[in-house]
């Protein structure tokens, strides 16, 4: 890693010495992942038209490796669902992603049989760990996010299920917690959607260079 800049690009020195400006497919901090120095790992483009033709998908920590591609656990927890990996999310004939609900937004996964209520779940990346050994959530400000716990919580007023799935694309934590320091309004949202019946659900995953999988379920540290 050389640098990360303008949020979605950063410069990487290859094995070879050449350099190459990577695509960052997160919009958050990246707090403690993004120093100068730290190995990353990319992975080419299919479209050899593509501007950037590199993607940044690992970067390599004492502990192990930790995925910041945020446009992956949507589909390692749809994959997982249908492996019915997941028990509490298990007995749903159908899934569909990113269909369109609430007030002017799309939930990532919407699960739904014809012998019980519709299940709204909603995917979070996770990729912050302090000084702690659990992970956190969010690692910047996050007006979004705190809008998805709002849309949850009317869908259980409407009478349906709803959960807000938390995937840790690490490794090395032994829980998962918020930090509330960094974004207070979407903290005191939390609280609420839990209060209306949100259901919460955290799990990290198993990360080679090769592969990203769901791993085990984690507890919530209030």
């Amino acid at each position: 890693m050389i640098k990360r800049y303008k949020r979605f690009l950063c410069d990487v020195e290859l094995e070879n010495g050449g350099i190459v400006t990577a695509h960052v497919a997160n919009s958050g901090s990246m707090m403690g992942l993004k120093e100068p120095g730290l190995t990353v790992w990319l992975s080419p483009a299919n479209n050899p038209k593509r501007k950037l033709q590199y993607s940044w998908e690992l970067v390599e920590i004492d502990n192990g490796l930790v995925g910041i591609n945020t446009s992956l656990p949507n589909g390692i927890v749809a994959e997982s669902i249908s492996a019915s990996k997941i028990p509490s999310l298990t007995g749903y004939d159908t899934l569909r992603r990113e269909v369109k609900y609430g007030e002017n937004s799309r939930i990532d996964i919407l699960l739904s049989d014809s012998d019980k209520p519709d299940c709204y779940v909603e995917v979070k990346n996770v990729t912050l760990k302090r000084e702690e050994d659990f992970a956190e959530f969010p690692d910047a400000v996050t007006s979004r996010g705190t809008k998805h716990l709002k849309e949850l919580g009317n869908m259980v007023k409407d009478g349906h299920r709803a959960v807000m799935f938390y995937l840790i694309q690490r490794q090395d934590c032994k829980g998962f917690a918020l930090a509330h320091d960094i974004d207070p309004a979407y903290a005191e949202a939390f609280t609420v959607a839990r209060k209306m019946g949100v259901e919460i659900l955290c799990y990290d995953c198993h990360i080679t260079t090769h592969k990203i999988e769901l791993g085990t379920a984690q507890p919530l540290i209030d």
